[in-house]
């Protein structure tokens, strides 16, 4: 394991950056915010990543506090990665990077790498109440679980229940929310985004 590197200032944030500084960190945070990601998911889900680098970042992020390692019970019997409470909070930070760099998005190039649930945090910023929603983009399906305190706040495929709300969107529509350019209720009421559902974040969205 690699000795920490520290930036030897006392300030808070130089402290935080000390821990999450490195680059990949936070995503692999942002990856484990859908909540227990074997090794081998989480390198499909970050393109561009050495194994080297991937592994050693695991590590540092265990030994400072921010993920843990178990094995699960069979048939599973592989280790997974998890945030710890200590890691999970760093969602406000990823929630306002993402908002900072939206601008930076522009267009898509054509050798970005995109995942669905990588939209699952502008979504998240866009979404007020609570409960789980349920999206489904040309990339593939996702969920959301909208303020949501503890354990995960998105995940792969469909709600594994009864969705609260479930909203249906072409990428450029996505993508639109994603840079900020466009408001989530905006595009439900241009018909742009489809909202099925009886909850209360779905009548929310339809009358907004």
């Amino acid at each position: 394991m690699s000795p920490r590197r520290s930036y030897d200032q006392y300030c808070s944030a130089a402290r935080a950056l000390d821990l999450v500084g490195d680059r990949w960190t936070l995503l692999i945070v942002r990856e484990l915010l859908a909540g227990p990601r074997r090794y081998t998911d989480l390198h499909a889900d970050l393109p561009g990543v050495s194994t080297d680098v991937l592994a050693s970042r695991l590590k540092d992020m265990e030994r400072d506090g921010l993920t843990t390692r178990r094995r699960l019970p069979p048939p599973g019997a592989a280790y997974v990665y998890e945030l710890t409470a200590r890691g999970r909070r760093l969602l406000p930070v990823l929630q306002a990077l993402g908002a900072w760099g939206e601008e930076e998005l522009g267009e898509r190039r054509p050798t970005d790498a995109v995942r669905a649930h990588w939209f699952a945090l502008p979504l998240l910023r866009a979404l007020d109440g609570e409960g789980v929603v349920e999206v489904r983009l040309e990339e593939g399906d996702f969920h959301l679980r909208v303020g949501a305190q503890e354990g995960p706040v998105y995940g792969d495929g469909p709600a594994p229940g009864e969705a609260d709300a479930r909203l249906e969107m072409d990428a450029a529509t996505c993508e639109a929310v994603a840079r900020g350019e466009t408001r989530l209720p905006d595009a439900v009421r241009d018909g742009r985004v489809a909202v099925t559902g009886d909850g209360t974040l779905a009548k929310a969205l339809r009358e907004a």
